[in-house]
């Protein structure tokens, strides 16, 4: 009977042992799971170097590549979280960048990123689209740790993706709805009766609110943007024809173009000008289920390589948003059965490039061509990568 008892007593200390154990043991697991996660999918490249010395016009996308086959993941290289980063950190030229083998991770030795001017890394405006001079550099090794930073001078830093490429594109309008077109302010006429307005010229324009600035820029309208798939319209490009700047406001506002790239006529829209865009671009995969549709390549061409810029027929109402990558893929080809008692094969989607979405609007998306081994053409499917 005492040896029952025993037993009894000695039963429930076993079970919260056990129960202590196993919470030890699935702690230890949930600790060590997303460690194997990423190291599954931070694939080091085959001829991945040591070390890289970083220079003028390098990008972190670009650097990332030389260590690892998918470049796009890069945050989780370098450390970051986009729920907590909101600012990249960033790099110089002149930094050497360390892989480190047994975590495979980057670390960071030189260059200079010290707080001096009070400029944030978020903004940066249009003086500043190319990378500035080396900066001094110590011997110190730091690994980059998931905060933002203030730089001194911004148009040092490294940039995520070339600023060259998509500078034009976050700095000018783009799309516009019909309910922004109908309400734009017009060019209503021009001084000596000009026909065609040039650099310097005087024009007059309607509508101009006066709470807006000094400074806008003039558009036309161009392509409208159908949806492949439900035909329902998502906008209007617009093509870009110079600056204004407002020397008198009024019911007809009196204005002074200080720059043309095309000719300017009466009819001409305008829009508030842009002085500066946000650069901190932060790649990540969409958290939802993205199935867009390449519905147009910019310049009007049929076909597009690397670092053309393609719009996209879905935008922010779809969950698209700055900084997301998706995939490339080619419709898969029908192969006919030549049996009427057997269907045709359809064979998979090829995926053959990457986007990298860099401006976002209600119901369509512009993405810079990162990477691809086919020609990009209109109805290609950009989605999650796999």
């Amino acid at each position: 009977m005492q040896n029952l008892n025993r037993r009894a007593n000695i039963a429930p200390l076993f079970l919260t042992l056990l129960g202590f154990s196993m919470r030890k043991i699935i702690s230890l697991i949930c600790l060590l799971l997303p460690i194997a996660v990423c190291a599954d999918e931070l694939k080091l490249q085959e001829n991945a170097p040591d070390h890289y010395v970083v220079v003028k016009g390098d990008t972190l996308w670009d650097i990332s590549a030389k260590f690892f086959k998918d470049p796009w993941k890069w945050p989780q290289i370098w450390g970051y979280n986009k729920d907590t980063i909101k600012d990249p950190h960033w790099i110089y030229p002149g930094n050497v960048v360390y892989l480190d083998q047994s975590t495979h991770t980057l670390k960071v030795a030189g260059g200079e990123a010290v707080p001096a001017s009070g400029v944030s890394p978020a903004e940066v405006s249009m003086a500043d689209v190319a990378p500035g001079e080396p900066t001094s550099s110590t011997s110190e090794v730091v690994k980059l740790s998931p905060k933002p930073r203030e730089v001194k001078g911004t148009n040092q830093a490294i940039p995520v993706i070339s600023l060259k490429d998509i500078g034009p594109f976050l700095a000018q309008p783009l799309v516009v709805d019909d309910d922004e077109l109908d309400g734009a302010p017009v060019l209503a006429g021009t001084y000596d009766h000009r026909e065609l307005l040039g650099t310097g010229n005087v024009a007059y324009a309607k509508n101009l609110p006066s709470d807006k600035g000094e400074r806008w820029q003039i558009y036309r309208p161009g392509i409208t943007f159908k949806d492949p798939d439900t035909g329902e319209v998502l906008g209007h490009e617009v093509v870009y024809l110079g600056d204004a700047f407002v020397e008198k406001f009024g019911d007809l506002s009196t204005l002074k173009i200080t720059r043309a790239v095309l000719e300017i006529n009466v009819g001409d829209r305008l829009a508030q000008a842009t002085t500066s865009f946000a650069s901190n671009f932060l790649p990540h995969e969409p958290d939802k289920n993205i199935n867009a549709k390449v519905i147009s390549i910019y310049g009007g061409v049929e076909q597009a390589g690397q670092n053309a810029v393609v719009t996209l027929n879905k935008g922010r109402r779809d969950g698209l948003e700055s900084g997301h990558v998706l995939a490339l893929y080619q419709k898969g080809e029908v192969v006919p059965s030549h049996n009427i008692f057997t269907s045709d094969t359809v064979l998979p989607d090829v995926r053959y490039g990457l986007l990298f979405v860099f401006r976002v609007f209600d119901k369509v998306s512009y993405a810079l061509v990162m990477q691809t081994r086919l020609p990009v053409q209109r109805l290609d499917r950009a989605s999650n990568p796999e």
